[in-house]
């Protein structure tokens, strides 16, 4: 979540977590065992949400040591994650920075999904990408979204693979994609194999 939605700030020692979800940053809390205040923001367009701010000069140090840099969004190029960690890392940055969609196709009426994962880095999602492939056994494509927003898209049995590995029973994370995770995992395949799902993955 830092990763997506959290920042750095240049004084070398606070970490900010926004959330549109209120609920999500009082689990971070709890789970974290933060007395902190959750405070009201608004951002672009007056766009309301939440925050949390976090004082630990060893976590902000920590922080810059596996990839993360104040004002990263344009220039993070990747973060140093271990094997056991990165399914929980995927899913933080999913949550804060991707998107579950689901639609009815409109000729066969299969549920059709999509998982979405925007950055203004394109090195960092070439990264992610990678990690993914290597990781989970899925592959996507990057597109260009406008001047400086790029996508990392996965069709539907990649989007299936992934978030069956991520949104696992009892994971910390935002409820409203919890939720979708588990329709899309549940969803019907409409076929059996496809060329971004490796053999491990399925």
């Amino acid at each position: 979540m830092i990763t997506s939605d959290g920042c750095l700030s240049s004084d070398g020692r606070h970490i900010d977590i926004t959330s549109s979800d209120y609920e999500f940053l009082c689990n971070l809390k709890e789970i974290l065992a933060l007395t902190n205040k959750i405070t009201i923001k608004y951002g672009c367009k007056h766009k309301k949400s939440f925050h949390i701010q976090i004082g630990n000069i060893n976590l902000y140090e920590f922080l810059l040591s596996v990839g993360l840099t104040p004002n990263k969004s344009l220039t993070i190029k990747k973060v140093e994650v271990s094997r056991k960690h990165f399914v929980d890392f995927l899913r933080g940055v999913i949550d804060g920075d991707g998107g579950i969609q689901h639609w009815i196709h409109a000729s066969n009426h299969h549920e059709q999904w999509n998982l979405r994962i925007s950055s203004g880095s394109m090195q960092f999602l070439t990264w992610l990408q990678k990690e993914v492939e290597n990781m989970v056994g899925v592959s996507g494509k990057i597109y260009r979204q406008g001047l400086r927003v790029y996508r990392l898209k996965y069709g539907k049995m990649a989007a299936k693979a992934i978030v069956k590995q991520c949104y696992y029973s009892e994971c910390t994370g935002l409820q409203r994609k919890i939720d979708l995770a588990r329709q899309c995992i549940t969803s019907y395949n409409g076929w059996s194999k496809s060329k971004t799902v490796s053999s491990i993955a399925s």
